[in-house]
């Protein structure tokens, strides 16, 4: 039987149940997490807003059902989730019926929350959450319960399903763009999750947001593709208006599905996964520190950490993304920093561009992986593609001003008549729909606006410096013949290190020739002193990754490498561009 959540849904004590994912124990740990999915978009590019394009992204979203998953249980599924611009009509329309006076479009957010089922939990959860909306010096204008039809769930989703609210926040007269109202709501939502998530309040381990924001909002849970416009019958309502919608349907392959790993994120939906992601999130922690910025002023000490440890990795590349949008860079900025096009060995690229790459590389590293990765600002959409160009995207573009764009072709029925054009992202390039300006702007001109806005090559001439031209050392004495024995045997020297890796580099000037593995037992085993870098081995890719040559390919490899000091990320927001002639 089907069962419809409302105001008056149980207050009557639930069960213990399982949130969908493990917590690290023996050799499972949730930073592991990584997924292999579906991801598409449309959009229509003047920017006019219908429940058509509603209708578009769903079946685009169950025509991705083969790239998604499913549990034991054919009706569990690992996720599928649509982000889209919010929709006034609507939510002027379900919060009179709440009782809940909503003003202007763009005057106010609204935000979708996972709660616990038990009535009690959730009200002092929400309490708190009020308390915290107010204490930022925004209005709190109500709640309302999300409509859900969990009769095509199997049970195993059903037992970890939260109960979902929507929360809507009034913005204060002091912020006077909706950007900075979305900082503000960005604040709100990090104090919810520390203060809330992390705190010892009964249910607290229920709560997460899966978006908190006057421009967008998502709605997505552990899902079968089929399931996403069933589930959510706000959905089907044909109030529910937006220009550009993007979809996703989660393969969690070597992990675990969960309601919260759904996709999309606030800002991406990602298909493929980020092989750096340990050193990714270590830099990001030890940057914390260093975070100046006028547009969060003290607000910045609320905001930490970045990246939320629990995520997946597509949820802390969305973590950072948002960051440095918020921040003050435009979304394609942004994304250009965390997947760079592969530059250093490319002979006909630009040097304006170069320059570019190369100084945002001092900036920070670059989130490496086999990706497709959809983004958006709530104004403009977009997609990029990783540097070995791993994973596919397929878009069209209509002669009625549609964009669709997806992990493979004919994810919507369109007459060929009406095709304009039709085509794949390549390696490392990027696109993005602005509906403002009406139009798709081409990686070229993306690129060639960026890297002309500041005088990046003067800047590195000045600062960079460059190993050879540091003065060399005076000699170094000849070593002691009389004692190198005993200093290999200090420094933990074996014959075989001897006679395959010394001997060949001596003799012929060569690297030593191996294989990718290493049967070596584990330097923590062993019996014998072992030096400290024995203790630590080379992470590699768990899931698909096809091996990279680096000769044959040497256009997308590099052994470049960074040096110095940490310094604060977001400096560049104070830099004025430079002005065009």
């Amino acid at each position: 039987m089907a069962r419809m959540h409302s105001r008056s849904d149980s207050t009557q004590s639930a069960p213990a149940r399982q949130l969908g994912l493990p917590k690290k124990q023996g050799l499972y740990d949730p930073s592991f997490e990584h997924d292999a999915c579906g991801v598409g978009f449309v959009v229509d590019m003047k920017g006019r807003k219908s429940h058509q394009i509603v209708r578009q992204a769903v079946q685009i979203l169950e025509n991705l059902d083969h790239r998604g998953a499913a549990g034991s249980e054919v009706n569990t599924g690992d996720g599928a989730g649509v982000l889209m611009q919010l929709p006034h009509s609507f939510f002027v329309e379900v919060a009179k019926k709440a009782r809940i006076s909503l003003p202007a479009a763009g005057e106010y957010g609204v935000g979708i929350i996972f709660l616990p089922r038990n009535q009690t939990q959730r009200r002092r959860l929400e309490e708190r959450f009020q308390q915290i909306v107010q204490s930022e010096g925004q209005a709190f204008l109500g709640w309302r319960t999300v409509p859900t039809d969990n009769s095509s769930l199997g049970e195993t989703a059903k037992s970890s399903e939260p109960y979902m609210r929507q929360a809507f926040i009034g913005r204060d007269a002091s912020l006077k763009d909706d950007l900075a109202f979305e900082r503000k709501l960005y604040v709100i939502r990090k104090r919810a999750y520390t203060e809330i998530r992390t705190s010892t309040m009964d249910g607290a381990e229920y709560w997460y947001m899966p978006s908190l924001s006057c421009r967008t909002i998502v709605y997505k849970g552990m899902l079968l593709t089929t399931q996403l416009a069933t589930y959510f019958t706000d959905l089907n309502n044909p109030a529910m208006e937006t220009s550009l919608a993007l979809v996703h349907s989660r393969f969690s392959t070597n992990t675990f599905p969960s309601w919260e790993r759904s996709h999309p994120y606030r800002y991406v939906a990602h298909n493929g996964e980020i092989n750096t992601l340990r050193g990714n999130i270590n830099w990001m922690h030890a940057r914390e520190a260093m975070f100046e910025s006028e547009l969060f002023g003290d607000d910045i000490k609320k905001i930490l950490p970045i990246v939320d440890p629990n995520g997946s990795d597509s949820a802390m590349f969305d973590n950072t993304l948002e960051l440095l949008y918020l921040a003050g860079r435009p979304i394609a900025h942004a994304v250009m920093m965390m997947i760079p096009e592969p530059w250093s060995n490319h002979e006909s690229m630009s040097d304006e561009r170069k320059a570019f790459y190369q100084y945002h590389s001092c900036l920070m590293e670059p989130w490496d992986g086999p990706a497709s990765i959809a983004f958006t600002d709530g104004k403009s959409i977009g997609a990029i593609l990783d540097r070995n160009g791993l994973r596919p995207s397929r878009f069209y573009v209509t002669k009625d001003g549609l964009v669709i764009m997806a992990s493979e072709a004919g994810v919507l029925d369109i007459p060929a008549e009406n095709i304009e054009r039709k085509g794949r992202l390549q390696p490392g390039r990027i696109f993005i729909v602005d509906t403002e300006q009406g139009r798709i702007v081409e990686d070229e001109e993306i690129k060639a606006t960026l890297a002309a806005e500041r005088p990046y090559r003067q800047w590195l001439n000045e600062h960079l410096v460059h190993l050879e031209d540091i003065p060399a050392a005076p000699e170094v004495p000849a070593p002691d013949n009389d004692t190198l024995l005993q200093r290999q045997l200090a420094f933990g020297y074996t014959f075989e290190d001897q006679r395959i890796i010394l001997t060949p580099m001596a003799k012929d000037g060569i690297e030593a020739t191996g294989s990718m593995g290493n049967d070596a037992a584990l330097a923590v085993l062993s019996n014998k002193p072992r030096l400290l870098f024995d203790y630590f081995k080379q992470l590699f890719a768990q899931v698909t990754n096809p091996p990279i040559d680096c000769i044959r390919e040497e256009i997308i490899t590099s052994a470049e490498t960074r040096l110095g000091s940490e310094g604060n990320l977001w400096l560049l927001n104070l830099v004025p561009p430079v002005a065009s002639s």
